[in-house]
């Protein structure tokens, strides 16, 4: 089995869509993602409707692919772990806990010397002592603020901790030895391996890593004491008169001996942690399906890559977050998603497919893996939709909501993030609909109202209509038109109708303003859909589309210039998808038939920091 690298491993993340974070903020229950932008045939086409999504992909998209596809497969097979954002957890974590042992154990010879001073104990070397202490303390301040921080700055902060006491250990070995060799009586080496021994152990202790990276950071600092010895051998007279005496005639030996067998046992110890530690990654399991890496969150659970054990069908897991399993009232909202979803079949809803409880209690519902980006990845990388092709998503959007609402469920949460551009049976921009974790039904016994809940509001405040925003009214069937309407003025001008920073001004807009005119910011809209996507935003429901289908029909009869298909979808992610996103897409669908399985390469993508978080970029022309 391939070991995980921790440094690479967070150039996995790139190429597989699935940690992707939505523009709102929301990462989809999916996490799932690839093919930037797929666009499925959806339009007029479901196995409900029109159009079937099953039909051969073009083989022309993945051939000049094919080497990456092979390479990928091992992501969606599962023989390699990722344990990017664990690592980064985990590394913040140690970081902070070494570089608080470091700063108290300053401070405490600090004090001391304050209290005791010593003899000879010159007044630069005090300074170069406060230095570092100051140095120390500013990185656990640094450290102590609870924050996704990229790996690469993580491991900055690593250089500048280990750094900073090997310095100092540098300069108090040099102090040290020229005092003590130069004694007027009783002048003798003492020795000096001692720091170095605490610093190389805590290092591998402490920071996770593979044990390549490990040896390369470790044999600096198990060299430093020997170049120490070879300074004052070459500058200080009394040591090398200390040299000359028999019982000295070893010093040297031993230390360089004691550091060579300290820098292979760290190493050794590196590599056996790291070992372990993919072991218990491995190992988590919840029933038949195994955990392969984390790629996304909620406000409810957590959403892994997993596939299921005996089939190596790859499909994405959510299980409750930990420090909620608690909660009642969370896991009863957790199993009302499930059993709410789990009563839809349309083509265009996301497929359920197992949920239960572990051993430990924690609850868990497995979902089918989207290859794709939601609507707010595809806004924010390729700007506005065109009109055709917003009408041709929207569309499968309200077929599957059509059925839903059919059966007396409110979606109540319906916002970029939750509706998915996947490709699916061959076709892309098949549209998914995702995350019912705050579905209602309008009618149903034993049904508590207070598990939607959390606060005073439910909903995303950027498009949740006004009678959710003030909850002086039921939300019903119109709600959901309204908080689509939201949806679409987003993906036709990419920003939503009130783009105040303050979710409270966000809300009162919601009652009491009206929306910039779609035109006003992307002509190119069709007059017809713009009064459709306003008519869905009147404040008064009886003033909207009563029921979904209504609302669909309306936009079927849109005049365009260009009516979308999957010809048009296929080739539009031709041009402009990222090629290790489709490669992934790809590797899926192999996977998923043959279970194949291979190493997965190293990739580099382009990684920008949005508030702190690494996220890939989209790759387009």
């Amino acid at each position: 089995m391939a070991s995980a690298d921790f440094d690479n491993a967070v150039t996995i993340e790139a190429p597989s869509p699935l940690g992707s974070q939505s523009p709102q903020g929301n990462q989809s229950p999916q996490g799932n993602q690839s093919p930037q932008g797929n666009q499925s045939p959806q339009g007029n086409q479901s196995p409900q409707g029109n159009q079937s999504p099953v039909g051969s992909q073009p083989t022309s998209t993945f051939s000049p692919l094919s080497s990456a596809v092979k390479g990928v497969v091992a992501l969606v097979e599962g023989s390699t772990p990722h344990l990017t954002g664990e690592t980064r957890d985990l590394l913040r974590q140690r970081l902070l806990a070494a570089a608080s042992l470091f700063f108290g154990g300053l401070l405490a010879f600090w004090i001391k010397y304050r209290i005791y001073p010593p003899v000879d104990h010159a007044t630069w070397l005090t300074a170069v002592h406060t230095t570092v202490m100051v140095v120390m303390g500013v990185m656990v301040a640094a450290l102590s603020v609870r924050r996704e921080t990229p790996l690469a700055r993580l491991r900055l902060a690593e250089i500048i901790v280990f750094g900073d006491m090997a310095l100092f250990f540098l300069v108090l070995n040099q102090s040290v030895l020229s005092v003590m060799a130069n004694l007027q009586q009783g002048a003798h080496l003492p020795p000096i391996v001692v720091p170095w021994l605490v610093l190389i152990f805590t290092y591998a202790l402490f920071i996770p890593n593979h044990w390549r990276r490990a040896a390369f950071v470790l044999f600096p600092m198990a060299m430093a004491p020997v170049a120490v010895m070879a300074m004052q051998h070459a500058q200080c007279s009394g040591y090398a008169s200390c040299l000359e005496h028999p019982a000295m005639a070893s010093y040297e030996t031993e230390q360089v001996m004691v550091m060579i067998i300290t820098l292979i046992t760290a190493t050794y110890g590196v590599s056996t942690i790291n070992r372990l530690r993919q072991q218990a990654f491995e190992a988590r399991q919840l029933g038949q399906y195994r955990l392969k890496q984390k790629i996304g969150g909620g406000g409810m659970g957590e959403v892994y890559l997993a596939e299921h054990q005996m089939m190596k069908r790859p499909c994405a897991v959510k299980i409750i977050r930990p420090e909620k399993a608690g909660d009642s009232r969370t896991i009863a909202r957790f199993q009302r998603e499930v059993r709410s979803t789990a009563k839809l079949s349309h083509w265009n809803s996301i497929d359920i497919y197992d949920y239960g409880n572990a051993e430990d209690g924690t609850f868990y519902y497995v979902m089918e893996y989207l290859p794709g980006h939601d609507l707010g990845e595809l806004v924010s990388s390729s700007g506005p939709l065109p009109a055709g092709r917003a009408v041709y998503l929207f569309n499968q959007v309200l077929m599957a909501l059509t059925e839903a609402h059919g059966i007396g469920l409110v979606h109540r949460d319906l916002k970029p993030a939750n509706i998915f551009c996947s490709y699916r049976g061959g076709q892309y921009d098949v549209a998914k609909l995702l995350d019912f974790g705050l579905a209602k039904p309008q009618f149903g016994v034993g049904e508590d109202a207070s598990l939607t809940m959390e606060g005073a509001i439910t909903g995303s405040p950027l498009y949740m209509s006004p009678e959710q925003a003030t909850g002086e009214s039921e939300a019903d069937a119109r709600s959901d038109i309204y908080s689509l309407g939201t949806v679409m003025y987003y993906a036709l001008t990419g920003q939503p109708p009130f783009p105040h920073e303050q979710p409270v001004k966000v809300i009162l807009a919601h009652v009491t303003e009206t929306p910039q005119p779609l035109r006003e910011l992307n002509p190119e809209v069709p007059v017809e859909l713009e009064q459709i996507v306003l008519r869905c935003l009147e404040k008064d429901p009886e003033d909207r589309f009563q029921e979904v289908d209504t609302l669909r029909r309306a936009l079927l009869d849109v005049p365009l210039d260009i009516r979308w298909s999957s010809e048009l979808a296929a080739a539009w992610w031709s041009r402009n998808g990222c090629p290790e996103k489709k490669a992934l897409a790809q590797a899926a669908v192999d996977a998923a038939a043959a279970g194949a399985a291979c190493q997965l390469p190293q990739h580099h993508p382009a990684t920008s920091a949005h508030e702190g978080i690494v996220t890939p970029q989209p790759v387009v022309a």
